[in-house]
């Protein structure tokens, strides 16, 4: 039986109630976009002016022996319970002249008694030493902070910047860096949100022709993603939330909440050229396209809630902000865009490009989706393995991949923090930019000599550049030792200096003696957390590749189908992670890209990217294999369904993929790294997904595969719900013959 002798089948009941829930919003159009408005500017205002967001970087997590340690300095050593930071003063003339000696003690007085500051240690202080590079034009004095860098007030660390840096001339030059001073001093993403909307709004003006069928997706977009902002201002307040967190967040809901409402104005601009009634044609858009939006939005926010796996308090924070800017645009799709699509009615294709004015009922054998399809058909094996080389090619770099927190060396070096740190590496070597704080609990008189014993073999290991004498606290109970490595913060040598001291170096020492001493420090902080990510990556991946199987197999009542889907979201995923790591940790395109110094992956994105990516992926799986399966349904020709799904489906999914190319690669040209890498690996999965994966890979292996594609036992199909995505075109729904309630129908419906 053809598809055109199908008999009309009745809509699942979830399709109908979005049918009326999109008639409801278009016949009360007027009050549905008042509505939006009012809540919009309520929400922003109330975050901007009443509750004010907090936003700060506290990338720690769980209970290790950097806690532990902090925890020690908490209760022994009031005074060094804050974290420090570094005044870096590079002069012309030598630092032990006595002019840029005065100045230098200056710059120290000034900031010394500053709130929130518990003392500052001069390079020229008696006792102190090791604060004067060999060469004599660089020294540092020491910040200590009364409080964590997560608890500093913003304004007390800005006050300490600026006070230092009043005096900074030619020839006197004062740059700050440390832990506390990002906290006030960091990058701007720049213009990325403007650069990836004009990209959007290129693309589909090339999509559909028309200038307000190009609006619509973009004003339902930013109408969600401000509400998103809006909101994330309000439960920053709650949990923890980084200073990028509102970036993030807006770069993938512009980028899902464009994407959602191309598929519903897609759907309602077809049916307008079959001839269907506006009012129609948005409940039929809204049962249909509304439908996959809904399960698109929901397993993107499912898999998002796996973060909270991690026991991070700031990854919290970053994904409930991305569930908010996904539920958002997705609530903005399901209902603000039918209310707006009821101002506009037939009007949609005016003020359109004649030469570019897409009519989507036009014939689709026609078109190069159609040719390319049967090219697919025609040669599987050999698209299907060029695909899977290209993707494996491309996955090669992950497994160098080296995960740790970057240091302040790969900030813009139009920052303060970025200058300090160079300095302090070319005076003093990179170590001293991420000091190791040794924190001893001694419990005996005869502890104090344990604890010289252990700073003398400190001095002693390899890869320790020099060792600052133990110093206890008033009653003798506790010590602190700091030491400087001789690598970088964010060197694999520096993390592999930590857990030797803590297996190897330490431990004999001490053993039998009372004394316990704990390795911590901002820098011991941030591998210990990077270590708790690196193992929990497997288990988070395992959970969403189940999840998807599960989903999949509900929707499709296959076996192969979700198999084959695991594995190709394994392969693009992968892709992404090679990427990421031959740019930003090779440094291959650096120069082209401007990423600057290469470093290593930041632990928490390759969690964070697997996630999202997850759920954007079954957005496209869902929309091509729907289509392929309905048209298994109809003929039981699988050659045919492949190649007729891959034409149908194609041209959408180019262009839905473009636009979340374009928007999350145009982060790429801010200034902040973190979003850097976000941004390039969630561009280059989405490109290979929609392209590789979804153009090649999935109809060549489900053109192998033949009438397998849908084998699904039946004590499975028992035990496994249904879940239904799409209706299918001839599916009947319900349209009440009530007339428009509220607004009367505009003229151009």
């Amino acid at each position: 039986m053809t598809r055109t002798d199908r008999e009309p089948t009745a809509a699942a009941p979830e399709a109908t109630r979005l049918g009326r829930l999109a008639l409801a919003c278009h016949d009360h159009r007027r009050r549905v976009l008042i509505i939006w408005i009012v809540a919009l500017i309520a929400v922003v205002a109330l975050g901007a002016f009443v509750v004010k967001g907090r936003f700060e970087d506290k990338l720690s997590a769980g209970n290790s022996e950097s806690t532990t340690a902090q925890n020690l300095l908490s209760a022994r050593f009031p005074t060094r319970a804050g974290d420090s930071a570094d005044i870096v003063f590079h002069t012309a003339a030598p630092v032990t002249d006595p002019a840029s000696r005065a100045a230098i003690g200056h710059v120290v007085a000034s900031v010394t008694g500053l709130a929130d500051v518990s003392n500052v240690r001069g390079p020229f202080e008696p006792g102190v030493r090791g604060q004067v590079s060999a060469r004599g034009h660089t020294a540092y004095a020491t910040v200590q902070f009364a409080a964590t860098t997560d608890n500093l007030p913003t304004a007390a660390v800005q006050r300490v910047v600026t006070t230092a840096q009043a005096t900074s001339r030619p020839g006197f030059e004062v740059e700050l860096g440390g832990a506390p001073i990002s906290k006030a001093e960091s990058a701007s993403p720049g213009s990325s949100e403007a650069v990836g909307i004009l990209a959007a709004i290129v693309i589909l003006l090339l999509a559909f022709g028309s200038v307000i069928a190009m609006g619509l997706p973009i004003m339902t977009a930013l109408f969600g993603i401000g509400l998103g902002i809006g909101a994330i201002d309000l439960f920053s307040r709650v949990v923890t939330v980084p200073t990028f967190g509102t970036e993030l967040a807006a770069m993938i809901g512009i980028g899902v909440g464009i994407d959602y409402a191309l598929f519903i104005v897609t759907a309602y601009r077809q049916r307008l050229h079959e001839g269907a009634e506006p009012r129609a044609a948005i409940v039929r858009a809204a049962a249909t396209s509304g439908r996959a939006v809904l399960f698109a939005g929901c397993t993107v926010v499912i898999s998002l809630l796996g973060m909270l796996l991690l026991g991070a308090s700031f990854v919290y924070g970053l994904a409930f902000g991305a569930i908010a800017a996904v539920v958002l645009v997705m609530a903005a799709a399901l209902t603000l865009l039918p209310a707006v699509l009821g101002f506009t009615g037939r009007a949609i294709d005016r003020l359109h490009v004649p030469a570019l004015l897409h009519r989507s009922a036009d014939d689709g054998r026609r078109t190069l989706w159609y040719r390319w399809s049967r090219v697919i058909q025609r040669r599987p094996v050999l698209t299907g393995s060029v695909a899977a080389a290209v993707l494996v090619v491309l996955a090669v770099p992950l497994f160098s991949m080296h995960l740790a927190f970057t240091d302040q060396g790969n900030d813009a070096s139009s920052l303060t923090t970025r200058r300090a740190y160079d300095l302090l590496a070319a005076g003093f070597g990179p170590g001293v930019n991420g000091p190791l704080i040794l924190a001893s609990d001694v419990p005996t008189a005869g502890g104090h000599r344990v604890v010289e014993d252990v700073a003398a073999r400190l001095r002693a290991t390899p890869g320790i550049a020099s060792v600052v004498p133990p110093n206890f606290n008033a009653t003798g109970n506790a010590a602190v030792t700091i030491v400087i490595p001789t690598t970088s913060p964010q060197d694999s040598r520096t993390e592999q200096l930590v857990t030797d001291l803590r297996d190897t170096v330490v431990p004999p020492v001490v053993r039998g003696t009372g004394v316990r001493t704990y390795v911590g420090g901002v820098t011991a902080a941030a591998i210990d957390t990077s270590s708790q990510f690196s193992r929990r990556l497997p288990w988070v991946i395992a959970g969403v590749v189940v999840l998807s199987f599960v989903l999949l197999m509900s929707v499709f009542r296959s076996v192969a189908v979700p198999v084959k889907a695991a594995v190709m979201n394994l392969l693009s995923v992968g892709a992404a992670y090679g990427v990421i790591v031959a740019v930003f940790q090779w440094g291959w395109l650096g120069g082209v890209i401007g990423i600057g110094k290469t470093g290593p992956i930041d632990p928490w994105i390759p969690l964070m990217l697997f996630t999202i990516l997850f759920g954007l992926s079954m957005d496209y799986e869902v929309f091509l294999l729907s289509r392929i399966r309905e048209e298994w349904r109809a003929t039981g020709d699988n050659g045919t369904a492949v190649a007729d799904g891959l034409a149908s489906t194609g041209r959408v999914i180019t262009a839905a993929a473009a636009i979340m190319v374009c928007v999350f690669g145009s982060f790429v040209l801010g200034d902040l790294r973190i979003l850097k890498v976000f941004g390039m690996g969630l561009a280059v999965a989405v490109f290979v997904d929609a392209t590789v994966v979804r153009s090649v890979l999935v109809p060549a292996t489900m053109e192998l595969l033949g009438k397998a594609n849908w084998w699904f036992p039946a004590w499975l199909d028992r035990l496994v719900p249904t879940l239904s995505v799409e209706v299918a075109p001839d599916a009947q729904v319900e349209l009440p013959a009530a007339a428009p309630v509220g607004a009367p129908v505009s003229a151009g419906s």
